[in-house]
């Protein structure tokens, strides 16, 4: 997030060093003009995880390695991982990171802290160095719900400059402190646990402790029901996993072209090297232009750039993947794509929005009773550490109207609000996350608020960190249990 001051913007990498911005992004001036004190840029994954398909969740050759509060050896998640772990350390109240795919929930769910994700277009992406302009959002970490809605309520904003955050204003501007609720809301509260690749694939030690919540939350009135997505044997992986390349064809489909047209990468690469060449072209005093200079630059630079396998142990495959028979990684398939927004991009971007919108998260909030009647539930429920839930989300995102669920308004990426609920057996935290359709950001802050309520009761407060492994120094860092 650019920032016009002496601080660096550089999305973790050195190749962005000495570059100057023009102006502090949207949001930053909105955080200014409202009295924050904003006092560092926090690490991340370099580039937000699209400069490698293999690397070290959290490591930027700018930062180091972020590791997880609760066990350094563990894996923090990633992008936004340094805004996560600084709230969970206590170092700062509130955080600030983007998303185009799990990059918020994810982090905040395995660092213990609450992470909101809103719709697509409640945030200026203005000053943000992008991926996706159909995916991106920007949102907020805090200890408590309370602390994350204060930081959302100081960045939604309409931006003229961007498009997508026109509705915003209208929609939630300021609404959002009136939604905070206790756990006297769940009482006839209705929510749906998709099952299909998410609930029966959720490791046992989330489920032991998500399973006395769900316990905790249905004592206090509220009802829970199985439901599914009709789209999870083609939009989620058969391990429950995150996999943004994961499409499972039909078989008379040719794979080669079956795929692109279906797939969120087909959208997301062409959008990220539009995305970044506009965001470099803007900058000043730097000779780093293009993706292609990216790529450029850290072949020349092998020590810090890990261009090639074996230059880091945080890039294994380097950037390259010729020893996996695979000839490109994500930046030179950016580039290869020159920001084509062609027939098979265009098809991909329909397909995962009817997929995950009106076959996915929008038919799993309308449940259809055994006697035929439908039941519209308050929210979706996932303890989603594998993040096929949040994968979902981010792929309902783009700017086609025609769909929309809510009349004059467009359909974006739909908001997700976790909140930590307790530890597995290796001590690291469990997450539970609130699902809607766009738009319905406030009525996720007064079901999370409330059963934030429920646990801190039932349960005692926020987990602590631990900092167990405290002198860990491994890179690659380990990934967490999820089996």
């Amino acid at each position: 997030m650019a920032t016009k001051d002496s601080m660096q913007t550089s999305a973790g990498s050195w190749a962005l060093l000495g570059s100057l911005v023009s102006e502090d992004a949207h949001i930053v001036s909105l955080l200014r003009k409202a009295g924050a004190v904003i006092i560092g840029h926090s690490n991340m994954s370099e580039w937000a995880s699209v400069r490698s398909k293999s690397y070290s969740t959290g490591y930027s050759p700018r930062g180091g390695q972020t590791r997880n509060p609760y066990d350094l050896s563990s894996s923090p998640f990633g992008s936004s991982s340094g805004s996560a772990v600084a709230v969970s350390t206590n170092i700062v109240p509130i955080s600030f990171g983007t998303e185009t795919d799990t990059s918020i929930i994810g982090p905040a769910s395995i660092n213990g802290v609450v992470g909101i994700k809103p719709t697509v277009g409640l945030t200026s992406r203005h000053g943000i160095i992008p991926i996706s302009k159909n995916f991106d959002t920007v949102g907020t970490f805090g200890r408590t719900v309370a602390d994350a809605v204060h930081g959302l309520t100081a960045i939604a904003s309409k931006d003229s400059r961007e498009i997508p955050s026109e509705f915003a204003a209208t929609i939630e501007e300021g609404g959002f402190s009136a939604s905070l609720s206790t756990q006297t809301a769940l009482r006839g509260a209705q929510f749906g646990l998709p099952q299909k690749r998410c609930w029966q694939l959720v490791p046992q030690g989330c489920k032991h402790v998500a399973q006395t919540l769900f316990k905790a939350i249905e004592k206090a009135g509220a009802t829970i029901v199985d439901v599914d997505f009709p789209c999870a044997e083609e939009r989620i992986s058969s391990d429950g996993s995150w996999n943004w390349q994961v499409i499972i064809l039909e078989p008379d489909q040719s794979r080669e072209h079956g795929e692109e047209a279906k797939s969120e990468y087909t959208v997301v690469k062409a959008d990220a090297y539009n995305g970044i060449n506009e965001y470099l072209s803007n900058l000043k005093s730097s000779q780093i232009r293009s993706v292609e200079d990216i790529i450029a630059f850290n072949e020349q630079n092998t020590g810090t750039g890990g261009a090639f396998p074996g230059d880091h142990p945080a890039f294994p495959t380097g950037q390259m993947l010729f020893f996996l028979n695979v000839s490109q990684d994500n930046l030179h398939e950016i580039a290869q794509t020159k920001g084509s927004e062609d027939d098979t991009y265009h098809a991909a971007l329909k397909h995962v929005q009817s997929q995950t919108r009106e076959n996915g998260i929008d038919a799993a909030l309308r449940h259809k009773n055994d006697d035929g009647t439908v039941l519209e539930l308050d929210a979706l429920l996932l303890c989603d550490r594998k993040g096929a839930g949040q994968q979902l989300a981010a792929q309902a995102g783009g700017s086609s109207s025609n769909l929309s669920s809510t009349p004059g308004l467009p359909e974006r990426g739909y908001p997700i609000i976790c909140i930590p609920i307790g530890v597995d057996t290796a001590g690291l935290p469990v997450s539970l996350s609130l699902q809607h359709t766009a738009w319905k950001g406030a009525t996720l802050i007064k079901w999370a608020s409330a059963i934030e309520d429920l646990v801190q009761h039932v349960f005692g407060g926020r987990p602590q960190p631990t900092y167990k492994n405290c002198h860990s120094k491994n890179i690659p860092i380990n990934k967490p249990p999820t089996d």
